[in-house]
């Protein structure tokens, strides 16, 4: 396979994982991840006196959007099934949009390194809006003849969020 058809193979992978997510069809959703999959979004922050890009966003074991592990992100998942999941009444709905695909080798041979931004759009109601921009910085490792997704970074451009709630996926 050329490096040109792994792209393309990626690509085609995440606009599914997108077209999912906006089709609310999270089951089949989460079977697109690892047993041990890492969904993590740290909080960004705005340093005053530092030029270092790592400075802006919180580290492994600091405040974090979310740190979830298959077991939560399930857990919420099913959450959202009962119809009691008060932020998501009525559901929202969403539009994600993944863009600047960059596919690298990752850590083993059946892994990949894949960074990419993106924007999600969610409405809810008639008059509540909100804009999501960021990069994910995931890592897909070959389960059988299928990539899945083993760790997932998502890192929000914005440092204040107006949104009343991150009840969405990314």
């Amino acid at each position: 396979m050329t490096d040109h058809d792994l792209w393309h193979e990626i690509n085609d992978f995440l606009v599914r994982e997108a077209r999912l997510l906006d089709d609310r069809a999270f089951e089949e959703w989460l079977e697109l991840f690892t047993d041990d999959i890492v969904y993590w979004m740290p909080e960004r922050t705005n340093p005053w006196e530092s030029d270092d890009p790592a400075d802006t966003v919180s580290k492994p074991g600091e405040l974090a959007l979310f740190e979830e592990s298959k077991e939560t992100l399930r857990t919420r998942v099913a959450r959202l099934a009962t119809g009691m999941a008060w932020s998501e009444v009525p559901p929202s709905r969403t539009r994600h949009l993944v863009t600047n695909v960059q596919v690298e080798s990752g850590e083993t041979e059946s892994e990949l390194r894949v960074r990419s931004y993106f924007m999600v759009y969610r409405t809810q109601l008639e008059h509540s809006q909100d804009v999501f921009v960021g990069e994910r910085d995931d890592v897909l490792r070959k389960v059988g003849d299928e990539w899945k997704i083993a760790r997932r970074t998502i890192v929000l451009d914005q440092a204040v969020l107006q949104s009343p709630n991150l009840s969405i996926f990314f």
